[in-house]
């Protein structure tokens, strides 16, 4: 099987780590995976305030970059979304304007093979022991554009009881916002702030070593708050804590 990685602007930029961890775990399991240098931003920060013409652009390149490929799979359940659920709305709002079906044509290709990580291996490969080891204290975050777009459900914590050593803990409020939402926590920063501040408490009151989530821009928010209140609890994303082997370092 051919996949091809769409890493995300947030992990290219921050948290290369994310994306080869994602390599790694991947071919372990026996998947050919592929990096189109053609990709970029998948849009959703044009469209989130509005600028939806200005993300058209990058639905048609997101869809040339990825041509070929069988699947696309990403460490994001926010850039999942915005392929899954708003390419296929800008296209069809292009093709209600009177432009064309090209975009409704361009979303038609990339939404159904376009994956957030733990629904490609639970859905397409079928597997829930990835073969991970992590002997530490855990607790998950379910950010909202996975537990609500995409409705991933409960297949990242089937994975994460999966993993040697790993012991999960639950968190309170697991499906409450952590407050980043993107330009949400720039155009709102004290309740962004607010938001964050409950869900590092929450996460602290699990006495876990670490909080893990399919989003590292979630993460970066909590885990910024959690560095800010002298918090020894660490963000991980999921994708690492799968890729773990008893020979790599720990949290």
């Amino acid at each position: 099987m051919r996949v091809a990685l769409f890493v995300t602007c947030v992990n290219d930029t921050l948290y290369p780590r994310t994306g080869r961890a994602v390599v790694r775990l991947l071919e372990r399991l026996g998947v050919e995976v592929g990096f189109p240098a053609e990709q970029s931003c998948c849009g959703q920060p044009q469209y989130n305030t509005g600028y939806r013409r200005e993300a058209e652009p990058l639905v048609r390149r997101f869809d040339r970059a990825f041509a070929g490929y069988e699947y696309v799979v990403t460490p994001s359940g926010s850039c999942a979304a915005m392929v899954r659920d708003a390419y296929p709305r800008i296209g069809a709002r292009a093709a209600a304007e009177g432009r064309g079906t090209e975009l409704a044509e361009a979303a038609a290709r990339a939404a159904p093979r376009t994956y957030e990580l733990t629904e490609f291996l639970v859905d397409v490969l079928g597997v829930d022991d990835v073969g991970a080891c992590f002997p530490h204290t855990v607790t998950y975050h379910p950010t909202c554009h996975g537990l609500r777009a995409l409705g991933l459900g409960d297949r990242p914590r089937r994975l994460l009881s999966r993993v040697s050593g790993l012991r999960l803990r639950e968190l309170d409020g697991a499906e409450e916002c952590c407050g980043f939402g993107g330009t949400f926590a720039v155009k709102n920063p004290d309740v962004s702030a607010a938001m964050g501040a409950d869900k590092a408490r929450a996460v602290e009151a699990t006495g876990a070593e670490a909080v893990c989530a399919v989003d590292n821009s979630c993460l970066a928010h909590i885990g910024g708050v959690l560095a800010r209140r002298g918090s020894r609890v660490r963000a991980v994303h999921l994708a690492e804590i799968l890729a773990a082997t008893e020979e790599e370092p720990r949290v």
